[in-house]
């Protein structure tokens, strides 16, 4: 099938959009606990209702089956408009509740309906190179989205008519809480991208066998494999480990470091970010040379080090180690799902939807520390953390895959270099 250009990068620009979206729940986190009253479980159940939306994933999948995927897209940006755009106009906790879940469904359909598109239009034999691509552009975006969230909750209360941009969303939103007015942004993103999506013609996605989603009774057959289960935890425990700490950092180094959330809490969010795009890369090569389970075992063990320096360290420290696991969880997602495919002969779509809905453990860990820190400390919260990182290493270091990744020896590389040269 002929390539789409114009496509493949319509879904790098979505899940730029995803991202900014998506990863700016941890910065606002100190603000919305401030400015509502929260607890620090009140404020966890603010991730929790973005994230547990992400149990439509399978449903989307149906979706898409019957319909196609520019409907299933074009629908999903009108959910995330309106989701926005509710809290933009009623600024309170619980609208802001409902408005992460309806955000939160709107991103599951969209990131289901991206992957059999991107497959189609830019050609199987360039899905992987894609599939790294719109990482980088989702770590951009996630890196981009807290110093736009800090540009503004500095500079909107003391200079609203410096700009046009600025002056806008004085009109908008409270000086008192300029953190609500991203929410404006993301609905208006949201309304450019319907019409992008709209006037673009997409082309006609057949789905693979190992891309559908069979019926209820053989997703009902797999939840009673012990195989399928693991790697569904598997994939909750990486979310939870991702979100647990992207979430609390800035609190964390607000309370415990003094660092102020909407500068310091915010710029070391946004390198966590950089540096997990910045780790992708990285670990395409390593995956290359290195057997999968190699490689996520080392990259968990390191985890497991630089989060207990994060924890217990001096506020330097605790800055530089919270960045660096963000590096180092820049390959684990990607590990862990393909260990799970490569674990189970077939059904591949429908363990891909029940994986895929594993993505709710970015709602339960925040939530778990938030009310385990307020019966302890937020400090003792994050330990549940180690529990997650373990349950990945317990799987890197059990699972049995049907299927090894393809690697390359560096001795053979230099071989096939010399022939060439001679």
């Amino acid at each position: 099938m002929k390539k789409n250009h114009m496509i493949v990068w319509l879904i790098m620009v979505i899940f730029f959009v995803v991202s900014f979206l998506t990863n700016i729940i941890g910065p606002l986190l100190p603000e919305a606990k401030i400015d509502f009253h929260l607890s620090l479980a009140q404020a966890g159940l603010l991730p929790f209702a973005f994230f547990i939306a992400y149990a439509v994933s399978i449903p989307a999948g149906y979706l898409i089956e019957k319909t196609n995927e520019k409907t299933v897209m074009i629908t999903a940006c009108v959910i995330c408009s309106f989701g926005s755009l509710l809290f933009g106009f009623f600024p309170t906790y619980p609208v802001f509740i409902t408005s992460l879940f309806i955000m939160g469904a709107g991103v599951a359909f969209l990131q289901t309906a991206m992957w059999p598109l991107l497959r189609t239009a830019g050609g199987e034999e360039n899905y992987s190179f894609y599939s790294v691509l719109s990482q980088i552009f989702f770590g951009t975006a996630s890196f981009i989205s807290p110093l736009v969230y800090s540009y503004i909750v500095i500079n909107l209360p003391l200079h609203p008519k410096s700009n046009i941009f600025l002056l806008t969303l004085s009109e908008l939103v409270s000086k008192y809480m300029a953190w609500a007015s991203m929410y404006w942004i993301f609905g208006v993103v949201s309304i450019l991208l319907i019409i992008l999506i709209a006037v673009i013609k997409f082309p006609k996605v057949e789905l693979k066998e190992d891309e559908k989603v069979e019926g209820f009774k053989t997703v009902l057959y797999l939840l009673k494999n012990k195989t399928v289960l693991i790697f569904f935890f598997g994939i909750f425990a990486y979310v939870g480990t991702e979100q647990g700490l992207s979430d609390w950092i800035s609190k964390f180094l607000s309370t415990y470091h003094g660092y102020a959330p909407n500068t310091v809490g915010a710029q070391t969010i946004a390198v966590f970010w950089a540096l997990q795009g910045i780790g992708s890369i990285l670990g395409i090569l390593l995956l290359k040379l290195y057997d999968v389970k190699k490689v996520l075992t080392v990259f968990l063990i390191l985890q497991l080090i630089a989060l207990s320096f994060a924890l217990f360290g001096t506020a330097e420290v605790s800055v530089v180690s919270f960045t660096i696991c963000g590096f180092l969880t820049s390959l684990m997602y990607g590990s862990v799902f393909s260990l799970g495919l490569n674990s189970l002969s077939k059904h591949h779509g429908s363990f891909s939807g029940i994986m895929c809905t594993g993505i709710i453990g970015g709602a339960v860990v925040p939530f778990l520390i938030g009310a385990l820190g307020d019966i302890t400390s937020l400090r003792i919260g994050m330990l549940l953390i180690y529990l997650t990182i373990l349950f990945m290493l317990y799987i890197a270091i059990t699972a049995k895959p049907l299927v090894n990744n393809k690697t390359v020896r560096l001795r053979d590389l230099f071989k096939k270099e010399k022939k060439g040269i001679a």
